[in-house]
Parts: structure tokens; C-alpha cells; sequence
């Protein structure tokens, strides 16, 4: 997600649809895969991610009263996914679909480590166990604070920091297989 989501916000709050518009872009992706991640099923995922942007809009002249426009995000995405849980789960939610996997983008520094190095890091990512990647990606990849994970999600801050360990050991060891295998290491 984007630094300037204060200022989107402001914008918003003016009525200003360019900005409302930017706000989905950059928003939207790590949303649509908490709801996923929530719900267990892609198409009431990306209902869930829609049913939020227009209640912001609906609700644009009071964003002002909101402080964190992004954890409001998150919460309001978590708070609409298990909502449908509880209203639709018994009946309708699937099991989540073992091909899909989420998105992962790339910072910079990656950026200068070879294709098939990306390759495998995401593989090791994508086979973390689903809540242990879901914490991950809130707190490496979205920035949230533990804090903000463990309320999201209803778990403990411990259980957070517990998750993200376990993450970082699978990735390091992931880091050092992949080291030693290239040409010239020894």
C-alpha cells in the first residue's frame, strides 16, 4: 500500500473520484486476500472488497473522523468477512482453491536477485501455512504493526510475532540453500 493514502483520503473527502480511484488501486489487492484468506472463496472475496470501497464513498464526508484510513481498511474488510462467514459459511463458502496463491510484489532489493532466486522465495512463501503467510504478508509486505495483525485477526500479539519467526526461519534457511547453490559458492 501507498504512503499518501492521507492525502487520497482527503481528496476523498472532497469528492474527488480520481483520488477514490487510486485509493482501489493501490488498496485493493491486499484486501481482496485478507477477505480470501477470511472467506476461503475468490468470487465472495472480491464482494467483499467491493461492498468496502462503496461504503467509503457512501461514507466519504465522514472520513475526516477517520485516523488511519488503512487500518480502517483492513478491519472493515475482516469485519465483512466474517460477517458472510457467519451468515453464509454453513451453506455456500468452499474450500479455498489450492492453485490460487496469492500475488507478491517485489521490492527493489529483490529486484537485483536473479529471476529463478524470486522464483524459489516465493515458492517457500506460498508454502508457509496459510495463516503463517497471511501474517507475513500483513506484517512484512503491508506494513502492518503486530499490534494491528493481532487485532485484525483476532489472535495474540505473541502469536504474531511467534508466526513471523517461523516465516523468517523457513525463508533463511530457504536464503542459504539457495546462496550456497550458486556457482562459485563454496
Amino acid at each position: 500500500m501507498r504512503n499518501d493514502i492521507p492525502e487520497l483520503q482527503r481528496r476523498i473527502y472532497g469528492g474527488d473520484t480520481q483520488a477514490f480511484k487510486e485509493l482501489y488501486d493501490c488498496c485493493c489487492t491486499p484486501l481482496l486476500q485478507l477477505a480470501t484468506a477470511i472467506v476461503r472463496n475468490r468470487e465472495m472475496a472480491e464482494e467483499i472488497v467491493a461492498d468496502v470501497f462503496i461504503a467509503i464513498w457512501k461514507k466519504r464526508e465522514s472520513l475526516c473522523q477517520t485516523n488511519n484510513l488503512k487500518w480502517y481498511l483492513y478491519a472493515a474488510t475482516r469485519n465483512i468477512s466474517l460477517n458472510y462467514l457467519r451468515k453464509y459459511a454453513p451453506q455456500k463458502t468452499q474450500l479455498l482453491d489450492e492453485s490460487y496463491s496469492p500475488e507478491y510484489e517485489v521490492s527493489p532489493e529483490a529486484q537485483l536477485i536473479s529471476n529463478d532466486m524470486i522464483r524459489h522465495i516465493n515458492r517457500a512463501i506460498n508454502e508457509l501455512p496459510p495463516q503463517c503467510r497471511l501474517i507475513f504478508k500483513l506484517v512484512k509486505e503491508d506494513g502492518l504493526k503486530y499490534r494491528e495483525v493481532a487485532l485484525l485477526l483476532n489472535i495474540s500479539i505473541k502469536t504474531v510475532e511467534n508466526q513471523v519467526g517461523i516465516a523468517l526461519k523457513k525463508l533463511t534457511k530457504m536464503k542459504a540453500i539457495l546462496i550456497a547453490s550458486l556457482p562459485g559458492a563454496q
